[in-house]
């Protein structure tokens, strides 16, 4: 085990808050698979009971980035529309809809995601039973990408570094920094995010974090009624981050000419 992983762990054991510099270095020991289950477990545990800053998720997302197998295409400006889920609202996968739908209007997606965890239906559950190969090679992925102007990064086939953390991540069994590092995480390098934050306190964390990553826009959203979505059932709470910085708006269903609706009619 690295030195400077050591050392890490025992700063944020004691509460400790770590630059992103300092956090990219633990985080990549640890999915290079340098590290023993025993430590990565002390480390995610304490980082989680200290709570994690912007800093550390965007110095544990530019780590992630690096061991991850990435997708080129010919576009220079993409959308993801992958958020954290753990909502617990079992509503059909609105990420999922909406790049379809967003596709379709010509705009290109790349749209990051797995099976499910806390909910019926993961965006690669849908994609699957529509019958998309979500097991898709990566020239595959890249020629549906270049040719469609939309594709599926499935996270298991995109970061195979997770393997290091996957059985760590079970016997924990609680949440972790890699619960919201995925859309972090996009493997087609998208400059456009709409991040749904499945805990209303993780939208400002994401959104900071999103800032210091550099992402040339984003829209990060939950909503009041506890869907981590742009909701139909009240008020969604939005932080947009872009060049200018950060600006916090709350929309109705009645700006876009909709009707507020209970969430109930959404759920599966």
């Amino acid at each position: 085990m690295p030195d400077d992983f050591i050392s890490l762990l025992g700063r944020v054991s004691a509460g400790e808050d770590l630059s992103a510099a300092a956090m990219t270095v633990a985080m990549d020991a640890i999915m290079s698979g340098t590290c023993d289950e025993g430590q990565i477990g002390l480390f995610l545990t304490a980082l989680a009971a200290k709570g994690e800053t912007a800093e550390e998720v965007a110095g544990a997302a530019r780590a992630m980035r690096a061991h991850m197998t990435p997708i080129r295409s010919r576009y220079d400006r993409l959308l993801d529309t992958c958020g954290t889920g753990g909502g617990g609202s079992d509503v059909f996968n609105i990420s999922t809809t909406a790049a379809l739908v967003i596709a379709a209007t010509g705009v290109p997606v790349a749209k990051h995601g797995n099976r499910s965890v806390t909910s019926c239906s993961g965006s690669a559950d849908v994609l699957a039973e529509l019958g998309v190969n979500i097991q898709a090679t990566i020239p595959q992925v890249e020629r549906c990408l270049d040719e469609l102007g939309v594709c599926f990064c499935f996270a298991p086939l995109m970061h195979p570094a997770m393997r290091h953390v996957a059985a760590v991540r079970k016997k924990l069994g609680v949440r972790t920094i890699f619960n919201i590092l995925g859309p972090l995480s996009n493997p087609a390098g998208a400059s456009h995010q709409l991040l749904g934050a499945g805990r209303p306190e993780l939208r400002p964390l994401l959104a900071a974090a999103l800032r210091l990553l550099e992402v040339q826009r984003a829209l990060v959203v939950s909503g009041e009624d506890g869907l981590g979505e742009m909701t139909l059932g009240g008020v969604t709470h939005t932080t947009e981050v872009g060049a200018d910085g950060e600006c916090e708006v709350d929309y109705r269903p009645e700006d876009f000419g909709l009707t507020t609706t209970p969430l109930d009619s959404i759920r599966v």
